[in-house]
């Protein structure tokens, strides 16, 4: 059984895109973080953090993988 090399299907600019969406947002969550700990905010007010952490996390691994 042959194993078929993983092309990327996206060009460097797309991938450098990703990479800096994926950053930006990582910044920014851990801001939010950061300020959100420092004023003992609710526990309440650090879930919505997830949908940013999230959303870094998935451009970060989208320009990893080449996708």
């Amino acid at each position: 059984m042959t194993q078929l090399a993983c092309t990327p299907n996206i060009n460097q600019a797309e991938r450098t895109k990703r990479l800096l969406f994926g950053l930006a947002t990582l910044i920014l969550a851990l801001i939010f973080l950061i300020v959100l700990v420092a004023f003992d905010a609710s526990r309440w007010w650090r879930l919505p953090l997830f949908f940013l952490f999230w959303g870094a996390t998935v451009g970060i691994f989208q320009w990893r993988e080449k996708t």
